[in-house]
């Protein structure tokens, strides 16, 4: 028979498990928790959630978006003969300076 030894937890999680356990015991279930987890992680990441580098991949990507659709619109509003306030394109222009300026510097 194995070593059993006591684990205290609070009570509030006590009732976590026997709301959840069905017909398994207790140290069964958090075996089988336990064992579900170091299993996921064996296997990577887990369904349906991603790592930090396609996470960042992901945030460059749509800054570059978003700069390259002001860009568009500040050139296409430029060839239309509308000329933006000074302020308006001053600030336009420190948005686009700032998302280029922010995706190069993180890929060198």
């Amino acid at each position: 028979m194995s070593e059993k030894r006591m684990l205290i937890v609070d009570a509030e999680l006590v009732k976590r498990i026997d709301d959840n356990r069905g017909d398994l015991g207790r140290s069964d279930f958090i075996n089988f928790l336990i064992e579900s987890e170091l299993k996921e992680k064996e296997d990577g990441k887990k369904q349906g959630s991603i790592t930090r580098e396609e996470f960042h991949q992901f945030q460059e990507g749509t800054k570059e978006l978003l700069r390259s659709f002001l860009e568009f619109f500040i050139s296409y509003g430029l060839e239309l003969g509308k000329q933006p306030s000074d302020s308006e394109f001053e600030h336009l222009s420190h948005k686009l300076q700032t998302l280029g300026g922010s995706a190069k510097a993180k890929s060198s």
